[in-house]
């Protein structure tokens, strides 16, 4: 405890001498995000503990069971088709690799692919800064518990939030919050490749896991920025309450489609108000057992409006749902489920492409942090499927995630929106989700046409979307 105090004392000493984290992020208005980060950006990824010792790896191992956050909200597309790219090794290649090609694989080829390394650039793409489904404001009224003239979906809904708001610290507390900080460690791997006639695990996963740690600021109302840096790559996320934004290494800073929505990584039990808020026009659908605990069921669905407003040309999203999972002995959120649906039509014509990703996201470790409850730990399981142009011809991924939270504060001094403004060199409009498939999808959709191994040839992605896409995300 008294390291952790230590930490941030030194962190709110540099803030009130002008460090803000505007700072924090490396960037000022007229700086690239490419650059570099700040040595302060750099204190808190890595704090004098971490430095000494290299980035832990998060001390509970992905847990192996369990089912159930984008600016990305799917894989990355990548941009390594030259030299670099051919000298990538992994067990997440050769995923890509199964989709090159035809279901003629050997077992023994794939056997011994399934032992490489996870390809880190679709971890992150999924899994570092995913987007929840519909744009909520924290500083909004939550509706008044009402019975008469309400379906008792809604107003079951209603009560169970109430609960969930008191469990947390009581909406006078949780409404008093200006912004909040948050450090933690991460833990990624890919655990699983399957086709229409095989599956093929990584048995190496607890040695491939890629390890780091992020550090997430957020400011009422709206306004967010995430830093996580895993392995040898760094992912810059935030929103300034107009948009949203994301920097990859591979991808450069762009911008996200749609209307603003909060960071699905503090709705995993760091920000109560926010979560209460993202559920206020939920229904609840019935109950269900979680790790042996009873549990209330809220579903909430994303509007036509917001996901037309999130698709664009061939690609477009047919549904993003949110299930939450509440304790009926204590309240809280224990378990989020997250399904993003997307479709893609070739431009050449033939069949569309559907993508489906799924998160399961399990909550754990509730501890008081200045008088609200704050979840410290969790983990969840992502299933990339693909489907839809041949018969019998699908893929799934599996990828798993742990996390757990070293440091929380509340009402941290210095913060301002400068900490928000996003970089100077963003890509000039917005970039769809067609984007976010895994490197080449695109091409592959508009080849499929002409021939199925044409389909799965890999290729440089454009900036444009090609075809059609189907999501579904549990998280």
């Amino acid at each position: 405890m008294e390291k952790k105090q230590g930490f941030f004392s030194a962190l709110r000493e540099e803030m009130v001498r002008g460090l803000s984290p505007a700072r924090v992020r490396g960037r000022s208005r007229s700086e690239s995000p490419r650059r570099g980060s700040s040595p302060v950006a750099e204190l808190l990824l890595l704090p004098r503990r971490w430095r000494r010792r290299g980035i832990m790896a998060v001390e509970p191992a992905v847990p192996r069971s369990g089912s159930l956050e984008p600016l990305m909200e799917g894989p990355d597309p990548g941009e390594a088709d030259g030299e670099e790219g051919r000298k990538e090794r992994g067990w997440g290649l050769w995923v890509k690799g199964q989709l090159s090609r035809t279901p003629s694989v050997s077992p023994a080829a794939a056997a011994a692919s399934s032992c490489r390394r996870s390809d880190l650039r679709l971890l992150l793409g999924v899994m570092a800064a995913p987007l929840a489904p519909i744009n909520v404001c924290s500083t909004d009224p939550l509706p008044h518990l009402s019975i008469k003239d309400t379906p008792i979906e809604t107003s079951s809904a209603q009560y169970i939030l109430q609960q969930y708001t008191a469990a947390s610290g009581g909406l006078k507390l949780l409404s008093s919050i200006r912004n909040a900080y948050a450090m933690g460690k991460v833990r990624m791997v890919a655990t699983e490749f399957e086709t229409a006639t095989r599956v093929i695990k990584n048995r190496n996963a607890s040695k491939d896991a890629e390890s780091g740690g992020f550090v997430l600021w957020q400011m009422a109302p709206e306004m967010w920025y995430v830093e996580l840096a895993v392995g040898s790559s760094k992912v810059h996320a935030g929103c300034n309450g107009k948009l949203v934004w994301r920097h990859t290494p591979w991808l450069g800073a762009h911008a996200a489609k749609g209307p603003v929505r909060p960071l699905r990584r503090a709705l995993q039990g760091l920000d109560p108000l926010t979560t209460a808020s993202m559920f206020a026009n939920a229904r609840c659908i019935g109950e269900k057992k979680v790790n042996g605990e009873d549990c209330f069921i809220l579903k909430l669905c994303a509007d036509p409006d917001t996901l037309k407003a999130r698709s664009e040309g061939p690609a477009e999203v047919i549904r993003h749902v949110l299930f939450g999972y509440f304790s009926q002995k204590t309240g809280l959120l224990l378990h989020m489920e997250d399904s993003h649906l997307t479709r893609i039509q070739p431009s050449a014509g033939g069949d569309a492409i559907y993508w489906e990703t799924s998160i399961n996201s399990f909550i754990d470790d509730y501890r008081p942090v200045e008088g609200m409850m704050i979840a410290h730990s969790g983990h969840s399981v992502v299933t990339l499927f693909r489907f839809g142009e041949v018969a019998m011809s699908h893929t799934k991924t599996r990828m798993e995630e742990a996390w757990t939270i070293e440091e929380v504060a509340f009402n941290v001094p210095g913060l301002s929106m400068d900490c928000f403004i996003p970089p100077a060199d963003i890509k000039r409009g917005s970039i769809s989700e067609a984007c976010e498939l895994p490197q080449g999808e695109r091409e592959k959709s508009i080849m499929s046409v002409n021939h199925r191994a044409k389909v799965a040839a890999l290729g440089k992605p454009q900036d444009d979307a090609g075809e059609s896409i189907m999501w579904r995300v549990e998280v």
